[in-house]
């Protein structure tokens, strides 16, 4: 039965990584993936009774990430749709290259830490579409907001997912993810915006009338207040969590539902023509449903290789083989520019029972580091890269040859500050 297991989830890894290659979405893949491993699981043990139980408690656990980013998402495409983003975007009025690379890189980290990596990545791309005209010149900040929102992501539990599935694993708290982490990514990300500001010089290629010609749908009021709340309730969630001790779920849905009664408020007077995509109905259909899907996929994989005590013997081998949990964190970063970092930090949540590595302990945090930040080093190693890549038209090898190498400079970088931190406070 192990072998089965493995091999199929093997083979779903394959056509998940080379999802582009084989033209079958992700999603599809995890979640055939998951359906046969507990299948197999179920077919081969004696105790049908005792593999539902252990399926039902492991959906419990993954529908908080799920019901966590549903929430995340619809409040993010609501501010986008009332064109919250643009009190961000419009006040980048420089067009010296080298202030725009420290502007547009710090943007983008604390950004990203606020939102997320990839709706920070699509929205800062989108605007290097709109005020820069010279696209080899694009291509270099775009390359930067990947680092930067990969950068940014990791010191937030609701940065990235990866961190998020470890603060609500329990792996991890909010307050102490951020005092640690943060000074590794900030140095993980002013690393490569250093080297690629050096090189700049003059003044970019700009079209501003594009900025100041759009036609906004909306007053500034609605905007303004769709914004202020809807980053406040994503800023709360771990306040809520701390207050109430409730999972972080519950912080979002509390958000979300705020965000539900203001915009029906707003626009009581308004017919459902009117209302049109300023509808949480509208924000509801907008949002990346495959890939909740995908998460609800490879969620349900690891969790099968974990109750047939796989991931165990993985951590055995790996304790073994390597010895070093800061090596074997570095590893998973490596991996992570590889292969989907969600499934590694998943397994790798399955593989040490908080037990042996309790909440806050030295291998969870520099896991969410390098789990967050590796994924750069190459442009399909991040949802951030591969966002970048589909809006720009990023060739693979392009990046790695300009951008690449500089985010392994501030991935090791960050990765000694975080070492160095540690053995000294």
């Amino acid at each position: 039965m192990q072998v089965l297991l493995i091999s199929l989830f093997l083979l779903g890894y394959i056509l998940i990584a080379f999802e582009h290659s084989f033209r079958i979405n992700k999603a599809a893949s995890a979640l055939l993936t998951a359906a046969l491993c507990w299948s197999v699981y179920a077919l081969f043990s004696t105790d049908k009774e005792a593999v539902t139980h252990q399926l039902e408690q492991h959906l419990g656990d993954i529908s908080g990430i799920l019901f966590f980013l549903l929430g995340a998402m619809v409040i993010v495409e609501l501010i986008d749709a009332h064109d919250g983003f643009e009190l961000i975007t419009r006040k980048i009025r420089t067009t010296d290259k080298r202030k725009l690379v420290w502007l547009i890189s710090f943007i983008t980290f604390f950004l990203s830490a606020a939102l997320d990596n990839l709706t920070t990545t699509i929205v800062l791309v989108s605007l290097l579409r709109k005020i820069i005209a010279d696209r080899q010149e694009r291509l270099l900040y775009a390359g930067m907001v990947v680092i930067a929102a990969n950068a940014g992501g990791a010191w937030s539990p609701i940065g990235d997912v990866t961190t998020t599935m470890l603060w609500i694993g329990g792996q991890i708290t909010a307050a102490n993810i951020i005092v640690t982490a943060f000074l590794p990514s900030l140095v993980c990300m002013l690393v490569p915006a250093f080297i690629i500001s050096r090189g700049m010089k003059g003044n970019v290629s700009q079209r501003p009338a594009t900025l100041q010609n759009k036609n906004f749908t909306h007053n500034s009021r609605e905007r303004n207040l769709v914004f202020w709340l809807g980053i406040g309730s994503l800023l709360m969630v771990p306040v809520f969590k701390t207050i109430t001790h409730l999972p972080p779920y519950m912080g979002i849905l509390f958000g979300l539902g705020l965000m539900w009664v203001l915009t029906e408020m707003i626009h009581s007077e308004k017919d459902e023509r009117e209302k049109g995509i300023l509808s949480v109905n509208h924000a509801l259909r907008k949002i990346d449903t495959p890939s909740v899907l995908f998460f609800l996929g490879i969620l349900l994989c690891i969790s099968v290789l974990e109750s047939t005590h796989l991931l165990a013997a993985m951590a055995n081998w790996l304790d073994k083989v390597i010895g070093n949990i800061s090596a074997i964190s570095i590893t998973i970063g490596f991996l992570s520019a590889i292969v989907d970092n969600v499934p590694l930090v998943a397994g790798a949540q399955g593989m040490y029972p908080l037990a042996q590595y309790p909440t806050d302990h030295y291998y969870w945090e520099f896991l969410a580091y390098c789990a967050g930040t590796g994924g750069s080093i190459l442009i399909i190693g991040s949802a951030a890269g591969v966002a970048a890549m589909g809006l720009e038209k990023i060739n693979f090898f392009w990046y790695l040859k300009k951008i690449g190498w500089l985010a392994l400079l501030g991935y090791l970088a960050g990765a000694a500050v975080f070492i160095l931190q540690d053995s000294l406070f």
